[in-house]
């Protein structure tokens, strides 16, 4: 008699993915909806709660950016689909246990660090990531306990993406603003109490390589009590830019030069606080006030050059300057980190892979039934949308090896032993069913306070409550 075919009736595909947050969903999403193939999703998270960085990340006063839940959660109730939450990849699990279990294994773990500036002083008291601060006020249970010193009143904020404006943002809001949102009740409280005055944003090139987009610093500008502003000789783009922009014509580029040229006429004060965005200028030191803790920044003046590629880039001149502020958050980018088993590129901080494939370190060949889609994939770039065509190529490829039948011959291809060994090494495993839950109960309380929601912050109390 012979074996039944992965992808059968009688034997569905098994497949595993890493990480609940939008690629992941996405990849399940196109394996889903696949009629030739009979294919079981499971999607695992380290947390008890999916969505990935749509929870943890996206700002609490961008409501309408998380509805992007709604096509996951239509995601979630396919029939073949199962979300494992609180179980994690290194901890409960490792790769070789993933192999025994499924005929494809899917990464997508997001980058979950920063990086560096790579200058003196970065690692003084009051000087921080800003993804830790994003975490924190999202949520995040392995951020809630860390404290961050709002007595100060100057802030610099070191980059010009769209995470250095959402924790700007943040600091300048009025707690009015915050209370509508779903910001973490400590967080909420907190800030509540600060004594942030003004906030610097730095930007190492000029406002044509902005990396923020146009919605994020038009709404820097409408803020309840606080002035935005450029220095008028920041806001207008170099020689350089001109030309480049002359000869390419964009649009977007073009509404975000009128936008920043528009802060540049907003000079005088009138609010409470003061949102200062710079531009050329670099950190190069962060002072120490003589306790460890950060005195101010030591900034260099750049100018841009054409790279050999025709990319404009900066370099240092020799004017500098001292900026006083005492509490700093660097947003210069995230990085991934290597998990054991998985190959993986330092250099570029991403799982080693040719469209999704997972590549050997050593032949760089393909190495069969294991892939990746998301950050962990291609690097930190892009906002959420981004990641469903980067999931979809992976997903294609995953479908095309199966159906040449390149894929893993686990031992325990059923869902029923899977969940069974589950139990195991996690007994306090999450279905969706028990995070629908927990939605309820956070929907609920924030429905009482007129809140989106109100979260659980805490693994332990997500764990008591969606128990009853």
């Amino acid at each position: 008699m012979s074996m039944p075919t992965p992808g059968s009736s009688e034997l569905p595909l098994r497949i595993a993915i890493i990480g609940a947050g939008p690629a992941g969903f996405y990849a399940a999403a196109h394996l889903l909806k696949q009629k030739e193939l009979n294919i079981e999703v499971d999607l695992y998270d380290k947390l008890p709660t999916p969505f990935g960085l749509v929870r943890g990340g996206v700002a609490p006063d961008h409501q309408k950016i998380k509805s992007v839940t709604k096509a996951y959660h239509k995601t979630a109730q396919h029939e073949n689909f199962r979300f494992y939450g609180n179980i994690e990849l290194g901890k409960h699990l490792n790769v070789d246990d993933f192999l025994s279990y499924y005929h494809q294994v899917c990464y997508t773990i997001g980058t979950q660090t920063d990086r560096k500036l790579g200058i003196p002083g970065e690692d003084l008291e009051r000087s921080h990531s800003a993804t830790e601060f994003v975490a924190w006020y999202n949520g995040h249970p392995d951020y809630r306990h860390l404290e961050f010193d709002l007595s100060q009143e100057r802030v610099a904020v070191i980059g010009v993406g769209n995470v250095a404006v959402d924790v700007a943002r943040i600091l300048c809001r009025t707690h009015n603003e915050l209370s509508k949102t779903d910001i973490a009740d400590y967080a909420l409280e907190a800030l509540k109490n600060s004594n942030v005055k003004e906030v610097y944003m730095l930007g190492r090139r000029g406002p044509a390589q902005a990396a923020f987009t146009n919605p994020e610093v038009k709404e820097l500008g409408e803020l309840e009590d606080a002035d935005a502003f450029v220095p008028r000789d920041e806001a207008i783009p170099d020689a350089l830019s001109k030309a480049q922009l002359e000869a390419e014509p964009d649009r977007t580029t073009q509404r975000k030069l009128e936008i920043i040229e528009g802060l540049s006429d907003n000079d005088s004060q009138t609010k409470s606080k003061r949102l200062v965005i710079r531009f050329l200028v670099s950190p190069t030191e962060l002072i120490d006030d003589g306790t460890g803790k950060v005195g101010g920044l030591q900034l260099v003046k750049n100018e841009l050059y054409a790279s050999e590629t025709g990319k404009l880039r900066p370099r240092a001149t020799t004017t500098t300057e001292t900026l006083n502020a005492t509490l700093v958050f660097r947003s210069v980018g995230y990085k991934g980190v290597a998990t054991p088993g998985i190959p993986f590129n330092s250099d570029w901080g991403v799982i080693l892979n040719e469209k999704g494939r997972v590549l050997s370190e050593e032949s760089k060949s393909i190495v069969v039934g294991q892939y990746t889609a998301g950050w962990i994939k291609r690097g930190p770039s892009g906002v959420i949308g981004t990641n469903k065509a980067d999931a979809v190529e992976t997903a294609g490829c995953m479908l095309e090896d199966a159906k040449a039948g390149n894929i893993l011959s686990p031992d325990f291809p059923e869902r029923a032993q899977l969940e069974e060994f589950l139990l195991t090494r996690q007994p306090e495993l999450f279905s969706y069913e028990r995070w629908e839950k927990l939605d309820a109960l956070e929907l609920a309380k924030g429905a009482s306070q007129a809140r989106p929601r109100v979260k659980f912050t805490e693994i332990d109390a997500m764990t008591k409550v969606s128990k009853k």
